[in-house]
C-alpha cells in the first residue's frame, strides 16, 4: 500500500497533468491554426493523463506495460501500413510533417501516444457503459469488444480532423469506392482488429485483483473522450466539414448518455 505522502504526491501529479492538458486543449480550441508543437504536446499529455488516471486504480507495474504494449502494437501496425505496396492493416497512408519526426524514418513519434490515449480512454468509457453488467461472466469479453468499437468510433471522428484540418496524414486512392473523408472501410476494420489485439494482450494485467467492493465509477476517461470529440468537431467546423461535425456530435451524445447511465447504476 502506498504511504499517505506518496498518495498525495500522486494526486498532485495527476491534477497538474490534467491542468496542463486542459490548458493545451483550450489553446487548441481557440487557435485552430495552432503550432505543430502544441498539437504534439496535446497528444502526449492526453496519453500520459490517461495512464495517470488508470494508475489511481492499479499498480504502475500493471499500467505501464499495458501502455507500452498499446503504443508498440498500434505504432507497428501504422508503420507497416505506411510502407509502399503493402498498405495493411489500415490502407495506403502517407504521414505528413505535422505528425512529428519519424522513428527510424518511418513512423511519427506521436502515433504510439495517440494509440495509448485512444485505447485507455475507450476502455475507461466502455467500463462506464457496461457497469450495470460488471458481474456477468462474459463481462471481460464485452469490455474487449466495446473498447474496440469505441476505438473505431474515435477514429471515425479523428480522420477528418487529422487529414483535412491538421494534415497529420494523407490517404492514397484505392479501388475501394466507399470512403469516409478519404479513409476507406479497410482503415476502420484495421482499427477494430488492432484494438482487439491490444485489448486481448493487456486485459489480464488490467484486471483488479484486490478483493473488496467495486471501485467508484471513474468519469475521467469519459471527460477526455468527450473533450477529444469536441476538439475534432470544432476543428472540422472551422474547415466547414459539416458531416463530420454532425457525426462527432452524434457520437458524443450517444456515448455520454450510455456512459452516464452506466455510472449512475
Amino acid at each position: 500500500m502506498p504511504s499517505p505522502a506518496s498518495s498525495r504526491s500522486l494526486r498532485i501529479v495527476f491534477w497538474i497533468l490534467n491542468v496542463l492538458l486542459g490548458a493545451a486543449f483550450v489553446a487548441e480550441l481557440f487557435a485552430p491554426k495552432a503550432s505543430v508543437a502544441l498539437d504534439q504536446v496535446t497528444i502526449v499529455l492526453a496519453a500520459v493523463a490517461a495512464v495517470a488516471a488508470l494508475k489511481r486504480q492499479l499498480p504502475l507495474q500493471n499500467v505501464l506495460p499495458a501502455a507500452l504494449v498499446a503504443a508498440c502494437i498500434g505504432g507497428v501496425a501504422h508503420a507497416v501500413s505506411s510502407r509502399p505496396n503493402f498498405s495493411l492493416p489500415f490502407g495506403p497512408v502517407v504521414f505528413g510533417d505535422a505528425a512529428g519526426e519519424r522513428i527510424f524514418n518511418v513512423l511519427p513519434w506521436t502515433v504510439p501516444f495517440l494509440w495509448v490515449a485512444a485505447i485507455f480512454n475507450a476502455r475507461g468509457t466502455a467500463r462506464l457503459m457496461l457497469r450495470p453488467w460488471r458481474k456477468v461472466k462474459a463481462y471481460g469479453f464485452w469490455l474487449i469488444g466495446f473498447t474496440a468499437l469505441l476505438a473505431v468510433a474515435f477514429d471515425v471522428a479523428l480522420e477528418p480532423f487529422a487529414w483535412h484540418v491538421k494534415h497529420f496524414w494523407l490517404w492514397q486512392p484505392t479501388r475501394l469506392a466507399v470512403t469516409w473523408e478519404g479513409a476507406t472501410l479497410l482503415n476502420f476494420v484495421g482499427w477494430a482488429c488492432v484494438a482487439l489485439l491490444i485489448m486481448m494482450v493487456i486485459t489480464p494485467s488490467l484486471i483488479r485483483k484486490q478483493p473488496g467492493n467495486a471501485a467508484a465509477p471513474d468519469l475521467h476517461p469519459l471527460i477526455l473522450w468527450l473533450g477529444a470529440l469536441l476538439l475534432f468537431a470544432v476543428g472540422c467546423a472551422g474547415a466547414r466539414l459539416w458531416w463530420p461535425v454532425a457525426v462527432d456530435a452524434a457520437l458524443a451524445a450517444v456515448t455520454a448518455f450510455f456512459a452516464v447511465r452506466g455510472a449512475r447504476w
